[in-house]
């Protein structure tokens, strides 16, 4: 092993090295140069961070990592236009030696078209590389990620490491939840961000090799057998999009704040963004209108990029506002209150709904845990607001649903016989959908649909704004969240199993 790294033994000596790689010991050392370019960054040395960069994509730990990583996502099968994925340790193996600079030239995307999130009938486009091009970008991301999290502003919470969409939600409520916080938002959406940042902002600004940078933007896309230039934007779906989109959108935050501490306290404004989704707070409604709307405007057109008309609107914290499929708004006794927005509960409703209905001939089994892995999820995301009253609707609904759809599979049975067969009491609940299933030594036992209504509402710790994994100073800081992390989790595990030897004993 020690004798491979050191040496960058050849493909044909190294064949069955994918399952001998120590993945620990290469973290370690890409994360110490991430850290050293990092450190670079901060004290103004870009020669030194050129040079670690360079000395970052050659090694052979982050060409490890780099098809690791792209062998393990989840879309590790899906093929590019070349039609190859890399499934066997051989293909990994081969492939961590064929990453080289020199001589690299990528393959055009190929170009699908999914739905967006918002359930209209707008249709997203998404560019996939092959894998190879893939695991190239992913070996320059490792070099780029430490110059996002020194680049990106302190409210960013979008594409980046150790940050998610509560961490997002967490600041709207300490910028909003006070007596005395703003009371206007902009509510900002940029307009087709990935498909129309500027190549030449990107190639003369991000801090990156020119020659693979300038590849990955201009590869085109292939689409109905045809060729298609790309001369704007960064691939949806491309690795490198989500990082190079962050340090385009960098400094808009300090760009609309004032300087001084007192006429930031004067005029509250706040930016809090996730990736092209952001929201902006004011103490009036002027404020947003003559210095942060045009800031902004004039700061998104140097990197090829406007406002959407539509989307982009100034509402009272009165009224309320969706961000992130958070409904968040203050209510008339003065208390800020963070819900799941509407249309997120009727889109996640129209799904469960769906499903039921497509399982007409399926297994009852099969169908409940189709809806648990729904239900598990959507509750997860949002456990940390006021959400109690929605998840008891939710559970509502989805009774309603059930018995429509035990009624149609029995239609020839009476009421009591349905009820009888897919309805059990459990503790104080006498409708719980269930039905009798085996496990792996063949006994019977009962298999319960989850309710929603049973998840505890847990408050999220957001993370602090100036914190990033690559400064040592946050070391520990980061330590001590990933073990609560591990607690909180190990607690969770522990009250549904606990919770299903309660439902098991009746």
């Amino acid at each position: 092993m020690t004798a491979t790294l050191t040496t960058g033994a050849s493909p044909a000596q190294s064949k069955d090295i994918w399952s001998e790689l120590n993945w620990p010991a290469l973290e370690r050392l890409v994360c110490r140069l991430q850290m050293r370019i990092a450190k670079a960054e901060r004290e103004g040395k870009r020669g030194k961070v050129k040079a670690l960069q360079r000395l970052l994509t050659t090694s052979f730990a982050a060409k490890c990592l780099a098809v690791k990583r792209v062998t393990s996502s989840q879309g590790r099968n899906t093929p590019g236009v070349d039609g190859k994925i890399w499934q066997t340790n051989q293909q990994k193996t081969q492939s961590i030696f064929s990453l080289k600079r020199c001589g690299y030239q990528p393959q055009p995307l190929r170009r699908i078209y999914i739905p967006k999130k918002s359930g209209s009938s707008e249709l997203r486009p998404l560019s996939i590389p092959t894998m190879f091009d893939r695991a190239q970008q992913a070996l320059y991301l490792l070099s780029l990620e430490p110059l996002v999290e020194e680049w990106a502003d302190p409210n960013a919470y979008g594409f980046r490491l150790k940050r998610s969409c509560h961490d997002a939600i967490e600041q709207c409520f300490n910028a909003l939840g006070k007596t005395y916080s703003a009371t206007w938002i902009l509510e900002g959406d940029i307009k087709a961000c990935f498909d129309r940042i500027d190549h030449n902002y990107l190639l003369k600004e991000i801090p990156m090799d020119k020659q693979i940078l300038g590849k990955f933007l201009k590869a085109g896309f292939m689409e109905n057998s045809q060729f298609h230039p790309t001369i704007a934007g960064t691939p949806q779906g491309g690795v490198c999009s989500p990082a190079l989109a962050v340090m385009a959108l960098s400094g808009l935050e300090g760009l609309i704040r004032s300087k001084t501490e007192k006429q930031r306290d004067k005029e509250k404004i706040n930016m809090i963004a996730y990736a092209d989704d952001f929201v902006v707070t004011a103490v009036n409604k002027e404020l947003l209108i003559n210095k942060v709307m045009p800031q902004l405007t004039e700061a998104l057109a140097k990197v090829g990029l406007e406002l959407s008309s539509t989307k982009t609107k100034i509402t009272h914290i009165d009224d309320g506002f969706d961000f992130l499929g958070f409904n968040i708004r203050k209510y008339s006794n003065g208390k800020l209150l963070i819900k799941p927005a509407k249309a997120n509960i009727k889109r996640f409703l129209k799904e469960i709904k769906r499903i039921i209905r497509k399982s007409a001939a399926d297994k009852t089994e099969e169908l409940i845990y189709a809806l648990n892995n729904r239900i598990t999820g959507w509750v997860n995301y949002y456990r940390s607001s006021v959400a109690s009253k929605v998840f008891s609707y939710v559970d509502s609904e989805i009774f309603k649903a059930l018995l429509r759809w035990a009624y149609r599979r029995h239609s020839s049975k009476g009421r009591k016989w349905i009820v009888k067969k897919y309805f059990t009491t459990v503790g104080g609940d006498h409708w719980r959908f269930y039905c009798m299933t085996k496990d792996k030594e063949g006994n019977a036992k009962p298999l319960y649909l989850k309710k929603a209504a049973n998840t505890k509402i847990r408050r999220h710790v957001k993370i602090k704004s100036e914190a990033t994994p690559f400064n040592p100073l946050y070391k520990a800081y980061f330590k001590q969240r990933e073990d609560e992390r591990v607690r909180r989790k190990t607690v969770s595990n522990f009250e549904s199993s606990a919770g299903l030897r309660v439902i098991q004993s009746y």
